[in-house]
């Protein structure tokens, strides 16, 4: 493999020297795994989504870049910015050094807020933002990257959109915390953005500020966490598979979901343990002893993928009006599964489990990889069978309330949509008045997509059937997801 990758032509430089890594990680066998989480995971129904075998830096990582801005770093050797140029330079030096999973920061941090007190001269500000963000999309080649704008109106704000919808990037993701003191005039500006390129989602922020007493990041797809923190693994159960190891639903609850959550949970603490005891990263990293992350706020992620196909699984449901997303008893045995599985997770207490979370982890509803095959992402309605947007948002909302660190919905306007953008805002109002948590959109013609949480170029996946390279290593992903999982068939929403 090591001699395959550095030969291979479809890769960069970059993504080369990450896959070497990763391969030099997996030569080690550090974590203490049962022979039942092995088997599990033979069995493909717990994957730990390719984290590696020896945990050396948290999954996700939350700066409280609000703090760096006003204290700037001296292991950096920065001072507090004074103008929008030095704003952003620090912000860009800053990034270089936030370690993930992808081994480039996920949370970019509220960079409307950020940059608007640098803000004097408007069309100054344009053309940094404007650098700023293509730098990003240049240099941090992945798509799981994110920023936040909002709740409030700002000069940066409306910049940030502009810019979007000029460069058409994909990176970095984005979201617009949206409550009852954002402005109309931002919000159709959102809305307006995304029907372009795929960003801003919306995020209910009334929901979110109670889940996390106060500031939180939207960061990597759609996941939750707290600001200066994050989360030290995901692992997942792909309850689809899972469904088939049940003789019964009975058997279901009382037998094979509490045992899998139990592996579950345990392989989350031990990846922590290692990550926290051994790796040496909280004890060594600046971000660390600069005080713009803490232990204490870090958390574990236990992800699900298939509750739809696992509901009709156990149910046998055949016909449209027998399955999940339209029947009654098929939604309500799928939110007693995820109601179940979040009672576990919060009555599971872990010394890995910072104490801001009252050691619990956390469960996220998670959005699938490139090679998910019939395991809809979360707790989602398949692709192809999705009912019509009314019954589609009464029936994902109540799922919301159970999954703080992640869940969402993507809903794809026909471009008719672009002239009745408050059309659109009603139908977000209405999904967060009934407690929808997440709300992402894009328009039918644009060429930046919504994959299953993060973003690409269909123009870009493109290149890579014709056997070219690529900057961002997500659009690899997404062609999987489109090949795979249908990613990009979700039913178009048609305006009047």
């Amino acid at each position: 493999m090591i001699l395959e990758t550095i030969k291979c032509n479809s890769l960069t430089y970059e993504q080369k020297i990450i896959t070497l890594a990763r391969l030099a990680e997996n030569s080690l066998n550090v974590l203490n795994k049962s022979e039942k989480l092995k088997e599990y995971m033979e069995k493909n129904i717990i994957c730990d989504l390719m984290e590696g075998e020896a945990p050396y830096r948290p999954r996700y990582i939350v700066p409280d870049y609000d703090k760096f801005m006003k204290q700037g770093s001296e292991f950096l050797g920065l001072d507090t910015p004074t103008n929008i140029w030095e704003a952003v330079n620090n912000l860009l030096i800053l990034y270089k050094h936030v370690p993930s999973i992808t081994t480039m920061p996920v949370y970019l941090g509220n960079i409307d807020y950020l940059l608007d007190p640098f803000i004097t001269d408007e069309n100054e500000a344009y053309l940094a933002i404007k650098l700023f963000l293509k730098h990003v999309d240049s240099t941090i080649t992945d798509s799981f990257c994110h920023a936040n704008i909002g709740p409030l109106e700002t000069k940066a704000g409306r910049i940030i959109l502009k810019v979007m919808r000029e460069l058409q990037l994909p990176t970095p993701n984005l979201t617009l915390k949206y409550d009852e003191s954002t402005s109309k005039a931002l919000a159709l500006d959102s809305i307006e953005t995304a029907l372009s390129t795929a960003k801003p989602s919306f995020a209910n922020n009334k929901m979110f500020e109670q889940d996390f007493k106060g500031e939180y990041g939207i960061v990597s797809c759609y996941n939750g966490l707290k600001v200066g923190g994050g989360a030290n693994t995901l692992i997942r159960i792909k309850l689809g598979t899972l469904a088939k190891e049940a003789q019964s639903i009975e058997d279901f609850f009382t037998r094979v979901l509490p045992d899998v959550t139990a592996e579950v949970l345990t392989f989350i603490d031990e990846r922590s343990r290692f990550l926290i005891d051994e790796s040496g990263f909280f004890e060594s990293s600046f971000l660390v002893k600069e005080g713009l992350i803490e232990k204490e706020k870090f958390t574990g992620l236990f992800g699900v993928v298939g509750l739809a196909e696992c509901v009709n699984h156990l149910l046998s449901a055949t016909e449209q009006k027998e399955r999940f997303g339209y029947s009654e008893i098929a939604n309500e045995l799928g939110e007693k599964i995820i109601k179940t599985l979040y009672t576990s997770i919060e009555n599971h207490k872990s010394k890995y489990a910072g104490s801001f979370f009252n050691n619990s982890h956390l469960l996220h509803s998670q959005v699938g990889i490139d090679t998910d095959v019939n395991e809809s992402p979360g707790c989602r309605i398949p692709i192809g069978e999705e009912p019509e947007l009314l019954e589609h948002i009464l029936q994902s909302a109540p799922f919301h309330k159970y999954c703080p660190s992640g869940i969402g919905d993507i809903f794809i306007f026909d471009q008719t949509y672009n002239n009745n953008i408050e059309a659109i805002l009603d139908i977000i109002n209405g999904a967060f008045a009934n407690e929808m948590r997440f709300f992402s959109l894009y328009g039918s013609d644009s060429d930046v997509v919504r994959v299953t949480g993060y973003l690409v170029k269909k123009s870009e996946m493109a290149k890579l059937d014709r056997g070219e390279q690529v900057l961002r290593d997500t659009t690899i992903l997404g062609k999987g997801a489109r090949d795979n999982a249908k990613a990009l068939e979700r039913r178009l929403r048609y305006g009047k």
